[in-house]
């Protein structure tokens, strides 16, 4: 018999790309419970770009439950956690707590069995659905076995992002704001660095271009020590380590476009409608099979075929990555500025 919720906590813990590409699922969830409030679980980093949703009424920041998480889900009111990503911690105090409805994928670990009353199984390995499709098998308690495909996940995303007047200044002199997110955090296969400053170079020739570069501190450092022809160019400017994730997102929203591999940051923009180039390698499970970014004007680069390297998930980039050209990547870009300036 399919449940029925009055609060539902869904619990999203890992990574920026993860939270992004469970949204749609939450979309649907909404849907199905109108009527209920739905909290969200994440890392403090990642609440303010959760707070841009609007299909979630609470955000609540793991940090703060994480000494007593039994005792918060006692308190809440919730009757429904969604462990979207496994956390034996949480499953324990839901057990714990007597909430009544624990939703998790048994077939990812064995203590989903134990803790979970609302049990789904599927198989991330086996399957050929994209991340944020494969998040939707979590609403099958709910009798909701539809999987929206990948041309109507764009509609289930919904924000609302102020502008923010500081961003608008720094962006205001040029024509086009071309955001480069160059790194992945170890979590995809990277364009190479000089394929960037390639880029750079070919996108020179108009003054009222500019590119912005996006990352972490750890990864501002990194560029200064590997970047130093990009950084060099008179139209970049790097941002590393100087924003929060909520002013990135504002930051990206306000721009034109975004170029990054399979990273965070490539969801985001596809999510929040920006224009989005992915870029990737054809090889599970780094393939956009997988995590293509999808959005109303998100693209995606591609080989048709592995390299020898590609087997080897320690390797930063590879043949594939290498055989995506800047020309090919700077014929994309030039269409995104005709498309700005007949807009």
């Amino acid at each position: 018999m399919a449940i029925r919720s009055t609060h539902i906590l869904v619990s999203r813990t890992d990574n920026i790309g993860d939270i992004v590409l469970t949204l749609p699922m939450v979309a649907r969830l909404r849907q199905l419970n109108p009527k209920a409030k739905i909290s969200f679980l994440c890392r403090a980093y990642a609440a303010p770009l959760v707070r841009f949703c609007t299909d979630i009424d609470e955000v609540i920041e793991l940090e703060s439950i994480a000494d007593a998480p039994a005792d918060f889900l006692k308190k809440s009111g919730i009757d429904t956690v969604i462990l979207a990503q496994p956390d034996r911690k949480l499953a324990l105090a839901a057990f714990r707590a007597g909430i009544r409805h624990r939703i998790g994928n048994a077939r990812q670990k064995l203590y989903l069995l134990f803790y979970c009353n609302r049990r789904v199984r599927f198989s991330k390995r086996t399957t050929e659905d994209h991340e944020a499709q494969i998040n939707f098998r979590f609403l099958s308690p709910y009798g909701s076995r539809g999987i929206p495909s990948r041309e109507e996940i764009p509609d289930l995303y919904h924000f609302d992002i102020p502008a923010d007047e500081r961003i608008t200044k720094m962006q205001a002199p040029y024509a086009f704001n071309l955001v480069l997110h160059t790194k992945s955090n170890g979590h995809g296969r990277e364009w190479p660095i000089e394929y960037y400053a390639a880029l750079a170079k070919l996108l020179s020739v108009r003054e009222d271009v500019h590119l912005w570069l996006t990352g972490s501190a750890k990864e501002g450092e990194w560029l200064k020590a590997n970047g130093s022809a990009l950084l060099s160019m008179p139209n970049v400017t790097s941002l590393c380590g100087t924003q929060t994730l909520g002013e990135l997102t504002t930051f990206v929203r306000q721009a034109d476009g975004l170029i990054a591999s399979g990273t965070g940051p490539l969801h985001l923009s596809a999510a929040i409608g920006q224009r989005t180039l992915g870029l990737f390698p054809p090889t599970r499970p780094m393939h956009p099979g997988r995590w293509a970014a999808l959005g109303r004007r998100a693209q995606n680069l591609v080989e048709d075929r592995s390299c020898s390297d590609c087997a080897k998930l320690e390797t930063v980039t590879c043949d594939c990555m290498y055989r995506l050209s800047p020309e090919a990547v700077h014929g994309i870009v030039q269409d995104w500025i005709r498309d700005k300036a007949t807009t």
